[in-house]
């Protein structure tokens, strides 16, 4: 199985191919009929609707429901901003050297999300693998042991590939300066709004910090577990690591059945993640190559 980092070298040349695409489709799209000024434009409004309800979910529950509902809101944002940057009234407001910065924060940002995909796909991978062996009747504890630390070993490189990523983060968010220009400053907020949503994400995605676990004796008593995962947001991540967890320490079938459905569960929100952030990231490439059209006319 090819490591995570390999993956990521692959989707650099991948994605450079899908902005070459993009934007020689793009390119024919742009519209000539529309008012001069963004204040007053509907896609400018739309934008701005976009943003207010994407910061207003901010504190809003980490389920893997909530998460799939937050990435729909992102795709439609940047939907938007697609068309809003077609507008002549947008070529006119980006100035070459504002259209460089912003360029710079798109491909950091596609990077980001490409680095996502690829935790999450390697999540998949693994728990798909440790699922068929737990799936086996005839199998003995040693070979589920074996599996078991192998997709443990598999989260802890994703958990420092999460941690460097996080830490670019910061630096994008630091670089991220305030412009006197309206289009500009809302492309900016855009891009602010994105990487705190992904800042999320990839914490969601590694989980808490050791020490903040479930315990195992909770994993015994389904009720209580219920309880507290209505109250914290345990999400799929989470719980399939507390699971395997306490597999290392007590070995018994109800560890096993709560590992298997654990799991399932993990597959599933695993499969609406990829499928959202698929979907965003087609998105932010064509926002980028709208950039890269007005930086070339």
């Amino acid at each position: 199985m090819p490591s995570i980092s390999v993956k990521i070298a692959r989707n650099v040349d991948s994605t450079n191919r899908l902005l070459s695409s993009e934007q020689k489709t793009m390119a024919a799209t742009r519209s000539n009929s529309f008012p001069r000024s963004s204040r007053q434009h509907p896609l400018a409004t739309e934008v701005n609707e976009h943003l207010n309800r994407l910061r207003a979910s901010k504190e809003a529950s980490t389920s893997s429901s909530s998460i799939s509902h937050k990435l729909n809101g992102f795709q439609d944002l940047y939907d938007c901003v697609v068309k809003f940057l077609q507008l002549p009234l947008s070529h006119h407001a980006l100035a070459h050297e504002c259209a460089d910065e912003l360029l710079d924060g798109s491909l950091r940002l596609l990077d980001l999300c490409s680095t996502t995909k690829d935790i999450v796909l390697q999540t998949k991978e693994s728990a798909s693998e440790l699922q068929s062996t737990l799936r086996r009747r005839k199998i003995g504890e040693a070979k589920i042991v074996s599996e078991v630390r192998k997709y443990m070993s598999s989260r802890k490189v994703s958990k420092k590939i999460i941690h460097k990523a996080l830490g670019n983060l910061k630096v994008i968010q630091r670089k991220n300066t305030v412009s006197p220009l309206e289009t500009v400053s809302m492309l900016k907020e855009i891009e602010t709004v994105t990487c705190s949503m992904f800042e999320d994400l990839l914490s969601l995605i590694s989980g808490p910090k050791p020490g903040s676990w479930l315990s195992v004796s909770k994993l015994l008593h389904q009720r209580r577990i219920a309880c507290e995962d209505a109250g914290r947001n345990v999400n799929g991540f989470e719980k399939a690591d507390v699971a395997l967890k306490s597999f290392g320490i007590t070995k018994s079938e109800i560890i096993n059945l709560e590992m298997q459905n654990q799991l399932k569960d993990l597959e599933l929100f695993i499969q609406d993640l990829e499928d959202g952030l698929e979907c965003l990231f087609r998105c932010m490439i064509k926002a980028r190559v709208s950039l890269l059209n007005i930086l070339t006319l």
